[in-house]
């Protein structure tokens, strides 16, 4: 058999794989933000709701997830963490997306001192730990939502900056750009007109990925108590509150550990699927 051939018969068995995982990762995020959009419906209990002669209950058939130390329904507690922690993952993103889109999209079709500043900007951001942002922007903005908002489009900007950077300067020397610029187009009408929507796809692997990156970091930010602060349901506070019974009352923190667990994988299958997608041009 000739490589082609064997290429050939081989592409169908990698196209199923291909589609396998994006319509895996579509059904797994899809469950999950059907759950937190339904959160009031498919919850039990009050979420906010203290029982402290029922707390750390197992699980039964009133308390399916079982109750925390303070008696409040945990399958209630994560359907509504997954409301907030999704929330703020999405909005998280659009900052970052739109400054490093703008940088690169500049960067990669000015080049030259337009690169060069680019290039500066992307060194001196890496440059300063991702957690040692997040402390100075809680000490200057204090814990919640908004410090979470500016913390990610002061740092996570640099991966779009540089991807559309690199596919830009690529498309500049393009013939339909060259022919755009020679029928009198402006350089803006150029940039967003012909060049930015190809390199929509590029942006949008990164964006899908990036929200589990977010959706991590705000658990962590959370479980350190620098991120969504009680009463609020998180995943990151449940964990933490979970954390002193593991040896007792181990459903407390292993329940919103696999919420975030399959929501990672389900994103991260998605970001996987929609690049295979990318790249196969398809």
């Amino acid at each position: 058999m000739t490589v082609a051939a064997f290429e050939t018969a081989a592409a169908p068995g990698a196209e199923r794989r291909r589609s396998g995982t994006l319509v895996a990762g579509a059904v797994i995020v899809s469950a999950v933000v059907l759950a937190a959009v339904l959160a009031p419906v498919v919850a039990t209990h009050d979420p906010l709701a203290q029982d402290l002669t029922g707390g750390l209950q197992p699980p039964s058939a009133e308390h399916w997830l079982g109750t925390d130390q303070l008696g409040r329904d945990l399958w209630s507690r994560i359907v509504h963490a997954a409301r907030t922690d999704l929330r703020v993952g999405v909005l998280a993103v659009i900052a970052p997306a739109v400054i490093g889109t703008a940088i690169g999209l500049i960067a990669g079709y000015f080049g030259g001192w337009a690169e060069r500043i680019a290039t500066y900007l992307v060194d001196v951001n890496l440059s300063f730990p991702f957690y040692v942002i997040v402390l100075a922007m809680v000490a200057l903005l204090g814990t919640g939502d908004i410090a979470i908002y500016v913390t990610f489009a002061l740092v996570a900007w640099v991966n779009y900056a540089r991807v559309v950077a690199t596919v830009t300067a690529g498309f500049v020397r393009e013939n339909w750009v060259v022919a755009a610029r020679g029928g009198g187009l402006s350089h803006g009408r150029v940039v967003l007109r012909h060049v930015l929507p190809n390199a929509l796809p590029q942006i949008v692997v990164i964006l899908v990925g990036d929200i589990v990156f977010v959706i991590l970091a705000v658990v962590t930010m959370s479980y350190l108590g620098l991120g969504i602060q009680p009463p609020t349901p998180n995943w990151g506070g449940m964990i933490s509150d979970g954390q002193a019974f593991l040896a007792t009352r181990p459903w407390i923190a292993l329940f919103p550990g696999a919420a975030i667990l399959v929501t990672g994988v389900g994103f991260s299958l998605l970001a996987d699927g929609v690049a295979d997608r990318v790249r196969s041009g398809r």
